[in-house]
């Protein structure tokens, strides 16, 4: 059997996805803050707008599923910038930022705020903007998922049983 993964139309968007967030992430490695990621800015900044939140209500803030969630939510414990606090019943628990992670929102607003204008300059420079191209793929999925495609495909290619 041949090595299909030879041959990736997908590759080359998950390549420079992690170059982008690889760079990003640079930039907290040049302020010398440890255990921060560029995946976890979004959460870290929406638990500081809004305070403590149950991984449920996070994971909606932020359009993720809970179990993605929750495992962000313990890598991020892990890295010492949330912890557990006790929510409005015995029973619930609420992220909330650490002392750590409130010493650095600041930066992460400026930083969340240069990456935006600097993606806006990127653009700029583009003959078709980035964010047109994810408008334009939403809509077509919107007409037939990409399970659907796939599967589709699949039957096409005579699925192995």
């Amino acid at each position: 059997m041949d090595d299909p993964t030879e041959q990736s139309q997908w590759r080359g968007l998950h390549q420079l996805q992690a170059r982008m967030d690889a760079e990003i992430g640079r930039i907290y490695t040049d302020r010398q803050i440890k255990g921060l990621k560029p995946s976890y800015v979004m959460e870290l900044l929406r638990l500081h707008a809004k305070g403590p939140m149950t991984i449920t209500e996070l994971a909606e803030s932020v359009g993720r599923t809970h179990s993605a969630l929750s495992q962000k939510v313990s890598a991020m414990r892990t890295a010492g910038l949330v912890r557990t606090v006790p929510g409005t019943d015995a029973r619930s628990k609420k992220v909330a930022l650490t002392a750590k992670a409130k010493k650095i929102v600041e930066l992460l607003a400026a930083e969340w705020r240069a990456t935006e204008a600097a993606i806006t300059e990127l653009e700029a420079e583009l003959p078709y903007p980035m964010t047109q191209v994810v408008r334009d793929v939403e809509e077509a999925l919107a007409r037939k998922s990409f399970h659907d495609r796939i599967a589709e495909k699949l039957q096409e290619l005579g699925e192995p049983k």
